[in-house]
């Protein structure tokens, strides 16, 4: 399917419900509001849906119209009034169990279309328009947007979302994905008047003391394997229970054993209740962590990709991962 077919959709539709992955990213959030403010713009009721409510970047770009609802219920009865006249879109999200623990609820609304640019999107939803090559959701909205005849009528807030999306999606422009479309888009935002600075200071300038000292412990657990090509680190809760912070602090935290020279592949394990371990993935050159996190259900980019396993400790996911990154290092030196 292509962007033409999920344009004519959303023009044909007069309701939407907007929804994305649990623990949405800043591609996630920001491609989800800025469509949501361009819809209702065109004059369509819309809904944004989300698990939990929003973080403080979620709360700094959301446009105070927006519906945003975390109350299922209130999703189910907004699409009933509608009748036929409704569609869902679910953005940034690879598969079904992204949707959170209502998104069979979320998938009833029909049709359902599936905006985004995982490698791993198994191709869920009764429509879909997928492009892995693509930089982020958000330029992919944006690229839809301008499609609509709506790009020089972008609002201010709207293109905020989208530059959001873009940016750290990229890691600020830095990872492969990044075109030179995806440079002309984030060109045509700043002249709907978004200041970088001031993006760039809502993302990576809102740390705290707590999360300096999270800082400290968690890098005090960084361990070398491969020969200094694999890099692992791990959160525990008793860590964030100690410096009173919360997993939106371990953002970012990935970034500094990937910038080790020798380091093909940052790992960061991230211990959460219930016996759950989040495993976040990040690759430099040709090793495909996508690949990696598929072996456990999970996936992403090539360069970018996570999982999720119960029933595990951190020393044991540690111990399952490590010969699989070992052979993945291998196959991507032949």
């Amino acid at each position: 399917m292509n962007r033409k077919i999920a344009r004519q959709a959303i023009e044909k539709a007069g309701n939407i419900v907007l929804a994305t992955h649990v623990r949405p990213d800043g591609d996630a959030m920001g491609a989800m509001l800025g469509l949501a403010d361009v819809l209702v713009m065109a004059g369509k009721q819309v809904l944004c849906y989300f698990e939990e409510p929003l973080n403080e970047l979620g709360q700094f770009l959301a446009p105070d119209h927006l519906r945003l609802e975390t109350d299922i219920t209130n999703v189910t009865a907004f699409a009933q009034e509608c009748g036929q006249d409704i569609m869902g879109i679910c953005l940034d999200c690879g598969d079904m169990g992204r949707l959170g623990k209502n998104g069979d609820a979320l998938r009833d609304i029909k049709p359902f279309l599936v905006i985004d640019h995982h490698e791993s999107n198994d191709g869920f939803g009764d429509l879909q328009w997928i492009e892995p090559h693509r930089s982020s959701t958000g330029e992919m909205v944006y690229d839809l947007v301008a499609d609509m005849g709506l790009a020089e009528s972008l609002s201010l807030a709207a293109a905020r979302c989208l530059y959001t999306a873009i940016v750290t999606d990229t890691g600020s422009f830095q990872y492969d994905a990044t075109s030179r479309h995806t440079f002309a888009v984030a060109a045509r935002l700043l002249e709907r008047g978004v200041k970088p600075a001031q993006i760039s200071q809502q993302i990576y300038a809102q740390g705290t003391f707590g999360s300096l000292q999270l800082l400290q412990l968690v890098l005090a657990t960084l361990q070398t394997f491969c020969d200094d090509q694999v890099a692992m680190m791990q959160v525990s809760l008793k860590m964030l229970q100690t410096t009173g912070t919360t997993y939106d602090d371990c953002d970012g935290l990935i970034n500094f054993p990937r910038s080790v020279r020798t380091v093909r592949v940052a790992v960061l394990l991230k211990e959460k209740e219930n016996s759950e371990i989040s495993v976040s993935l990040r690759a430099k050159g040709c090793c495909d962590v996508a690949k990696v996190a598929a072996q456990f259900g999970g996936g992403g980019h090539r360069n970018a990709a996570g999982f999720r396993l119960h029933d595990l400790s951190l020393e044991q996911m540690q111990a399952m991962l490590i010969p699989v990154l070992e052979e993945a290092l291998q196959h991507s030196n032949g």
